[in-house]
């Protein structure tokens, strides 16, 4: 049974997007689906991720990365869903567009009133956007916290060999350690 409460945003927008659909049926196709009457129609979420109403008539191809990640957003958004996914929806991005996603998600989770469970292996972002944080080895959690607790006093060792090989740009070492 389809659920319209729980939705998912997948690393490969591309992959994840129908290509024979142009953004606006992408983005309306799971209300109609689900029968969910919306004063908010497509054009509403695809301006509300920060996009313009005229790629409401474009395909999947013919967008940026980062435009087909906010079509991505707009589309899980349009569900009203109480658990959005998130998984690792910035990593195939360069790295200004991961920081508009990023901010988007952030600018969302303060706004809208869903849980994410965001999914991602680049730890800065995890610090940067995340509340709570679970630490996943081999399959199994095997320390969950609060962001300031996980990052300031890990526990396991394996959260520890996590944060230690988080890259320390050069400007940030001292003279003796370069």
């Amino acid at each position: 049974m389809l659920n319209s409460k729980r939705q998912i945003i997948f690393q490969d927008s591309l992959s994840s997007l129908d290509g024979k659909m142009r953004v606006s049926e992408i983005i309306s196709e799971p209300m109609k689906i689900h029968k969910l009457k919306s004063e908010k129609d497509a054009k509403w979420w695809l301006e509300y991720v920060g996009l313009d109403k005229a790629y409401l008539a474009y395909y999947p191809s013919e967008l940026s990365g980062g435009m087909r990640q906010r079509v991505s957003v707009a589309r899980a958004l349009s569900m009203s869903p109480e658990l959005l996914v998130a998984d690792e929806p910035v990593a195939s991005l360069d790295v200004s567009v991961q920081a508009q996603i990023i901010n988007l998600f952030k600018e969302l989770k303060e706004k809208q009133g869903f849980s994410v469970l965001f999914i991602a292996h680049d730890l800065s972002v995890v610090k940067y956007l995340c509340d709570k944080v679970a630490v996943m080895h081999k399959g199994k959690i095997v320390e969950i916290g609060t962001t300031e607790e996980i990052f300031a006093s890990p526990k396991h060792p394996y959260t520890n060999e996590l944060l230690s090989s988080i890259p320390v740009p050069d400007c940030y070492l001292n003279k003796e350690e370069k």
